[in-house]
């Protein structure tokens, strides 16, 4: 006889609200967090990919780039955790974001076809996170 399925204890079951009375959270922006060995290499490294100085260096153990009016990159040292952070970025044309980061050193992978149209590259940091440039990304397929 099979068991059946129990919650993962990590997981909390509650009940749902009836349509219509969640109210959406208010965010005013995205951070994403990449964990990094040694801050002063992924610095340099980050600066060569977004093209640009870090927008804040707001302790010795972040740097932050302003991506979007609302998106941020932070690059924050934690040895732990580096090399575990995919990252991805949608660009208007991805060949020449490729062309340009090969101009700065930093060469993507093959482009790949990914599905409805969406073309992919990526490439990795000095500690493994990946960073995958997406062409062809809509908000709605």
């Amino acid at each position: 006889m099979v068991a059946p399925k129990r919650p993962r204890p990590h997981v909390v079951m509650f009940e749902q609200p009836q349509c219509g009375t969640i109210q959406p959270m208010s965010v005013d922006h995205v951070l994403a967090v990449v964990p990094v060995s040694d801050i002063r290499v992924a610095r340099q490294w980050y600066e060569a990919l977004v093209g640009r100085p870090e927008d804040n260096h707001p302790m010795n153990t972040l740097v932050e780039w302003r991506i979007t009016e609302s998106g941020w990159v932070q690059v924050f040292h934690d040895p732990d955790r580096a090399g575990s952070t995919l990252l991805n970025f949608a660009v208007d044309d991805l060949e020449a974001q490729a062309a340009e980061l090969a101009a700065r050193g930093l060469v993507l992978d093959e482009i790949q076809m990914a599905n409805k149209g969406v073309r992919t590259a990526s490439i990795n940091d000095p500690d493994g996170n990946r960073i995958t440039f997406i062409g062809g990304f809509r908000v709605v397929y």
